[in-house]
């Protein structure tokens, strides 16, 4: 026969087992992805639509995380900002308001990249896609150039 002891936890034991799960879950990020982007610069069209791409390497569910986007020149400097499932238009600059989004369907899988509508002259640059939950030491620098039209020259 095997005898033990039976121990019996109170609310506030639950209540701080709760607690530790759900601050395990929001930091298990952490050191685990990386910030991915294209190693050559966008070209857009002025006046069109640009997408600067950006993922989570491996792939992770980042709705509900902080995800900045932000141009080193500028002041304040951050293009969108995203943290916990909104979008923080405060603390936009005002040239990008109604301009700049995020793929919000896309978060989930990864996808945070910025997309600006209509594209204009001033939003050539460098851009800056920063995850601190995933990345708290790194960072992927994305750049645009812009251009005004295209010539195509057909014939001899």
């Amino acid at each position: 026969m095997v005898y033990g002891t039976v121990r019996r936890f109170g609310a506030s034991s639950v209540v701080l087992f709760h607690v530790a799960v759900v601050l395990t879950l929001i930091y298990s990020c952490r050191g685990q992805s990386q910030v991915i982007g294209p190693l050559h610069p966008i070209v857009a069209l002025i006046g069109g639509d640009v997408t600067l791409p950006c993922y989570l390497k491996p792939v992770m569910d980042a709705f509900d995380m902080t995800v900045e986007w932000a141009r080193p020149d500028l002041n304040p400097r951050f293009v969108l900002v995203w943290r916990e499932g909104v979008e923080l238009e405060s603390n936009k600059h005002a040239m990008y308001s109604r301009r700049s989004s995020l793929f919000t369907d896309e978060l989930q899988h990864g996808n945070i990249s910025l997309k600006l509508s209509p594209v204009k002259l001033s939003d050539q640059g460098m851009y800056r896609c920063f995850v601190p939950d995933c990345s708290p030491n790194f960072s992927h620098f994305v750049i645009l150039h812009l251009f005004r039209s295209v010539l195509f020259h057909v014939g001899p």
